[in-house]
């Protein structure tokens, strides 16, 4: 329909959608920690992730289902970048999706296991969750900006000091996930230090699938000009 909406504008509107929602769900991983903590009544906040993670694999299915079902017509020449990459950002999109995944399993691990939360174990995994859930901020920009510049093909975006965030807050998540379990096991009143290094890797691995998600658009990105995502060299 002429005036409408382009595949860019939907693919972009989606893309904020789901990243908007993925956001809240990683914000509550902080929260659910806190309220166990304080006053246990954290089952609310759990019930909420698990909404928001189910909110996020629907959304994430009609993102697949708009790149997929679009042909080079609906595309369109300023959309090629998205039609030779179609594959690889259905793959990106699902690394993305793990992201929910695994805050809804941590919830749900700390809904089973009950960890005790008053020693210095447990407020490592809690500067963990603040640590992603800031993270995230810098993800959700990365995303959405690399997604705008795929869907067009003449447009730039410089995504570098958001990825550089990013791995700043994977290189702190792994300091901390090395001092949980350190702690852990050094401390003779820490009871079950096995449960601590599961929980410490847990978060370490939404950490690191974050950091997958920055590397996912580095190699995508590295046969598109204008879409800068490594400093230059320099001179």
């Amino acid at each position: 329909m002429p005036g409408g909406p382009t595949f860019g504008d939907e693919l972009d509107a989606q893309t904020e959608t789901y990243l908007d929602r993925l956001t809240d769900c990683v914000s509550l991983l902080p929260e659910v920690l806190d309220a166990y903590a304080t006053d246990g009544a954290y089952e609310s906040t759990f019930e909420e992730i698990g909404a928001i993670e189910s909110e996020c694999d629907r959304l994430n299915r009609e993102i697949n289902g708009t790149i997929t079902n679009a042909g080079p017509d609906d595309i369109g020449l300023l959309n090629s970048r998205v039609h030779f990459n179609a594959s690889e950002l259905i793959g990106f999109y699902g690394t993305l999706d793990v992201i929910a995944n695994h805050t809804e399993r941590i919830a749900q691990e700390l809904l089973m296991m009950r960890p005790p939360h008053d020693n210095a174990c447990f407020e490592g995994l809690h500067e963990m969750g603040y640590e992603i859930a800031d993270g995230l901020e810098a993800l959700e920009t990365v995303v959405v900006d690399f997604v705008h510049a795929m869907s067009r093909t003449d447009e730039s975006a410089d995504l570098t000091e958001d990825i550089e965030a990013v791995r700043v807050m994977e290189s702190a998540c792994d300091e901390l996930r090395n001092t949980v379990i350190s702690t852990a096991f050094a401390d003779e009143e820490i009871d079950q230090p096995l449960m601590y290094r599961e929980f410490a890797i847990l978060f370490d691995e939404l950490a690191n699938t974050m950091e997958d998600i920055t590397d996912q658009v580095i190699i995508i990105a590295s046969n598109e000009p204008g879409i800068t995502t490594e400093p230059k060299p320099q001179q």
